[in-house]
């Protein structure tokens, strides 16, 4: 017999905030940015540049607050990598869920994310994001590059660089939004980031694993 399910609150408004405006500031990100590289005409080349310096600016004070808020609340260990059960959630994701199995690591109130998505993300906030935000800075600062002892660097590796890594972060949103939709109902992870909360099955143990990601 399967578990009830339990509507607790699973994601604080600081959380959703955080969430929601990053998501949007990196769609901007990408559409003004694809626009600098000339792959279409939307708002104009300086407008694009402009807005793209805005939102890349807002966007790192952001990420700044959301690692300072991690930190301080303890969420980090959420985060925290664990190869524990990451074979069975890669063989949920491939087949399991199309068979209606169960996911064997179901998220809880102090274990919200499964093995993979603890991986994903940390590879997302401690990887790529940071490269992205010292190319977009670099990329912004080429006219100081002499002053700064930087001449040495390449604007074109430094370009195409950023270039990979906005596909990358796209690629990354349209798995997300795919993932978004593997809940009991198709838009319950995407309800829950809205209101705070979510139905988790009732009665499950965090084990140690998951607490201490290890």
């Amino acid at each position: 017999m399967a578990n009830q399910m339990a509507h607790i609150y699973l994601y604080t408004r600081f959380e959703r905030f955080g969430h929601w405006l990053q998501m949007l500031l990196i769609l901007i990100l990408l559409v003004t940015g694809l626009e600098v590289h000339g792959s279409f005409a939307l708002m104009g080349y300086e407008r694009a540049v402009s807005v793209h310096n805005f939102c890349g600016v807002a966007w790192l004070v952001l990420f700044a607050f959301l690692t300072f808020w991690v930190f301080t609340t303890g969420e980090w260990r959420q985060y925290a990598p664990t190869t524990k059960k990451m074979l069975d959630v890669i063989k949920y994701y491939g087949y399991g869920i199309f068979k209606g199995e169960p996911h064997p690591v179901p998220k809880r109130k102090h274990a919200k994310h499964n093995p993979l998505q603890r991986l994903t993300y940390l590879i997302l906030a401690a990887a790529l994001l940071p490269v992205q935000m010292i190319t977009g800075l670099l990329y912004w600062g080429y006219n100081s590059w002499e002053t700064l002892g930087l001449s040495s660097l390449s604007l074109t590796a430094v370009a195409l660089v950023h270039l990979a890594g906005a596909f990358a972060v796209f690629s990354f949103i349209i798995v997300h939004v795919y993932m978004t939709t593997t809940g009991h109902t198709i838009f319950a992870h995407t309800r829950a980031m809205v209101t705070g909360y979510e139905y988790v099955e009732e009665g499950l143990e965090i084990e140690a694993w998951e607490k201490k990601g290890t």
